[in-house]
Order: structure tokens, then C-alpha cells, then sequence
């Protein structure tokens, strides 16, 4: 019937007969008929090379390029241009997994600086290789909290952690039996009081917060740690990952867990993704972590060689027994990432976020000074603040992009949140504030 297709027609009668449905149609009949397939599709004839370089410029030219002061867990942050052409080498770029470890030395070796980076990064004692983004490494964190505690399947996770991560979280919740229950927050950070509480009645395996969280905000968080693993439970600290190299450390709060999500770490914004989940813990909870580990040793000659030393993934056991059921993993991200550090090293991570914070406060300062703005909380932030605005937010946002800027991300009625990076200039400033004060307060 089909080329491809090995089934054979009484093949397929079977099968519909099991189904108890009398046709395929009859398979596909609460999809709609609008939008069901209704003949051959109207495809344009082949084109030359040169002919479709040429649609695909005119069609790039409708793209808005935009200067852009928003972020919301996506940033636009700089990448030098030789990143591109170093991750397309043939001894690092795979189209898939390294399954047969001993012919993938180059995808081993990269993965082995990844986890490395990454460890030093956070603070922490080992690093996976890799998740699909940070809402998935924070949802995979709460699963290896349940495993870790087995008798507790309660999640504490603060209020002040991105709605984006937070949905995310809850629906692997409704999936794999654990319970998620939100922390107050008070003026824009987590409430101790409540996490202490909520603790305090017992069945909690793991709190996840974040830094910067949500709005922005640094939150402080001394004695979080020692509180929670005094009732048993394991910390779960949500950052985005280019801060650390100012801000201090999951390792440092007493984390076991560090997770979040690294396009920060140079990744183009390209439309909201792709991404790349970041996932670091203590090495106590090593066989508890998903993905792939990757170890360094010596073979029979005594060259330095790289190995999969663990790669708990569903595909190799029981699917029911697996640490995770994220089965696939190319890791061209997380290639991307190694490549990105190596070229910036710790001293250009520093200067690009010491850039992100100087940028940020000042533009924090020229909007309170306008009189129109005020702090939305009273709290330190990093390159990413709200304030809340005595005119029309979605006013000023249209305003800004008819000049060819996205003026931050709205957060209800009259809170504006933005974000600076190290590719915001002087005079990109200047003219965000231009727009505000002449086209949008007279």
C-alpha cells in the first residue's frame, strides 16, 4: 500500500478490528475536517540556488531587528563570532548520542570541560551533561529530591521562581506523584517564615529558590540551607548561570542541587530557544542525577582518554527504574556553551556581568529620576529590575518599538521589568530614555 510501510493489508484490517474502528478514517475523526488533509498542497515548482537565497532575503527583510532591554530568562548577551565555526569541527559536532564511547573521544572530551566549567561555576562537586533547558533541569531537581528522600514526595517551591520554570515544575508534578507547594514571598523575595513552617509539618523532600529570581531580585539566602537539611529535605537554588560569575554560588549557599538555564552563557536569544538546562549537584546525589557523566582516564598506552563513566538514562534500563525518561541528548548547546567559556575565561565572564550590572543601574537611575518611576521593591538586583510606571505601560512598550526597541517585559497593569546586558551602549540608553522622556511622558 505504502513503499515504506511493511504492513501488509490484512495487516491493517487486523489491527482496526483490535482498534474497533472499521476504517483509518475512522482513527482520525475527532480531528477537524477544516484542518485534515484535503488534497495536495500547493508547492511552488524548484528553484535555483540563487533563486531561493533570494526569497529567503526577502523574507528575512519583514524581521524587526530589535535593541533589546528584556529578558525574563532570556538574555542578550554577546558571543564572539568564532564560536560558530569552532563548535562545527567534525571531532565535536554529532548528530546524536555517544553510544559507542571509545570512537566519540572528541563529544567525550567537550562534554568532560562542559561538566567542568559548569562544577566551577556553580560551586558545586559534579555536573551533568546536559538537560533540554532550565525548566526541565528545575523539574528533573524536584524528581531527584522525591528519589532522594523516599518516604517524602513534598515540594516547597517559592513563589519568586519564573511562572515559565514554575508550570513546568507542576506538570511534571501531575505526572509523577509529588506534590508542589508554593512559598509566600514578601516584598519580592521568598518568606523564611513560611518555608520554616511549611517544613515544620513534616513530608517535604526538597525547597527549590531562585537568584536573580523572577523580578530581578538578589535574594539573600543564609541559613536556608542548614534550616532545610536539618528536617531532612535537600536545597534546590535556580540561577541564571552567567551571573555566578559575580553573584555567590549555589556551592556557596549550601546548595545540593544547582540547576537553571544557560543561554545566558552566550547562546543566541534566537526567538526563545533553543536553550540548555544546566544541572550540578553534590556528589552524594551523583546517582540520583539524569544525563550523562563523563570521566577522564589513561588507556593501554598511557594517552589521556575520556569514558561515560555513568549514563543512568531510560534507554539503557527499565524505563520504571530510570533517573529520568529525557532520553536524547546532542548536546550541541552544551558544546556551545564549552566553546563560549573558553574563549571569554573567568576574567571576560566577570567583565561582561560587571557591564550587565553597571548598565542596569544606570538606566534604573535615569528612569527613578524622571519622577514617573518607582521601585517596584525595595531589594538589591543584578541586570534585571521592575519598577512600576504612572502612565501606560503598553503605551511606552509600543512606543519603543516603533524606534526598534523592546522595552522590557511587562509584569501586571503598571510594573515594567528590564534587563541590561553587556551589549546595551551608552547611546542605546540614551535613546531608550530619549523615547520615554520626549514621546511618551509629554
Amino acid at each position: 500500500m505504502y513503499k515504506y510501510f511493511p504492513h501488509t493489508a490484512d495487516d491493517l484490517k487486523e489491527m482496526m478490528r483490535v482498534a474497533g474502528v472499521s476504517s483509518l478514517d475512522d482513527l482520525y475523526k475527532d480531528v477537524a475536517p477544516s484542518i485534515r488533509f484535503q488534497g495536495e498542497y500547493d508547492m511552488p515548482s524548484a528553484v535555483s540556488e540563487i533563486e531561493l537565497r533570494q526569497l529567503v532575503d526577502e523574507l528575512a527583510r519583514h524581521n524587526q531587528p530589535l535593541t533589546v532591554f528584556a529578558g525574563a530568562g532570556i538574555y542578550d548577551h554577546y558571543s564572539p563570532a568564532v564560536v560558530q565555526s569552532i563548535i562545527q569541527r567534525s571531532e565535536y559536532l554529532t548528530s546524536y548520542t555517544p553510544y559507542q564511547a571509545e570512537v566519540s573521544q572528541g563529544t567525550l572530551h567537550y562534554i568532560f570541560e562542559y561538566q567542568t566549567m559548569m562544577a566551577r561555576l556553580t560551586g558545586m562537586d559534579v555536573s551533568n551533561a546536559s538537560m533540554y533547558d532550565g525548566s526541565t533541569a528545575t523539574a528533573e531537581a524536584c524528581m531527584m529530591a522525591v528519589s532522594a528522600a523516599k518516604k517524602c514526595n513534598k515540594v516547597l517551591v517559592s513563589s519568586t521562581l519564573d511562572p515559565k520554570v514554575m508550570k513546568v515544575v507542576k506538570n511534571y508534578a501531575h505526572f509523577n506523584g509529588f506534590e508542589v507547594v508554593e512559598i509566600a514571598q514578601h516584598d519580592g523575595v521568598t518568606d523564611r517564615t513560611d518555608i520554616e513552617s511549611r517544613l515544620a509539618e513534616g513530608g517535604v523532600a526538597g525547597v527549590v529558590v531562585q537568584t536573580p529570581n523572577r523580578y530581578g531580585i538578589v535574594e539573600d539566602y543564609t541559613g536556608f540551607a542548614e534550616t532545610i537539611h536539618e528536617n531532612k529535605a535537600l536545597l534546590v537554588v535556580n540561577s541564571i548561570i552567567a551571573d555566578l560569575a559575580l553573584l555567590k554560588t549555589p556551592g556557596e549557599w549550601g546548595a545540593d542541587i544547582a540547576v537553571g538555564e544557560a543561554q545566558s552563557l552566550g547562546i543566541p536569544m534566537s526567538f526563545g530557544g533553543p536553550g540548555l538546562g544546566y544541572m550540578c549537584c553534590t556528589e552524594k546525589l551523583i546517582r540520583k542525577m539524569p544525563g550523562r557523566i563523563v570521566g577522564m582516564t589513561h588507556d593501554n598506552r598511557g594517552q589521556r582518554a575520556f569514558v561515560l563513566t555513568l549514563q543512568a538514562r531510560e534507554q539503557h534500563i527499565r524505563r520504571q527504574k530510570a533517573t529520568s525518561n529525557i532520553c536524547s541528548n546532542q548536546s550541541l548547546m552544551a558544546l556551545y556553551v564549552t566553546i563560549y567559556l573558553s574563549l571569554m575565561g573567568k576574567q571576560g565572564l566577570r567583565e561582561a556581568a560587571e557591564l550587565s550590572y553597571a548598565g542596569a543601574h544606570e538606566l534604573y537611575d535615569k528612569l527613578l529620576a524622571t519622577g514617573h518611576f518607582k521601585p517596584a521593591f525595595n531589594q538589591p538586583f543584578f541586570n534585571e529590575f521592575c519598577v512600576t510606571f504612572d502612565g501606560d505601560v503598553d503605551m511606552l512598550q509600543n512606543k519603543c518599538l516603533e524606534h526598534g526597541i523592546m522595552a522590557g517585559v511587562k509584569i501586571n497593569d503598571n510594573t515594567l521589568m528590564l534587563a541590561v546586558t553587556e551589549k546595551r551602549t551608552e547611546n542605546e540608553i540614551k535613546q531608550l530614555m530619549d523615547i520615554i522622556e520626549k514621546e511618551v511622558l509629554q
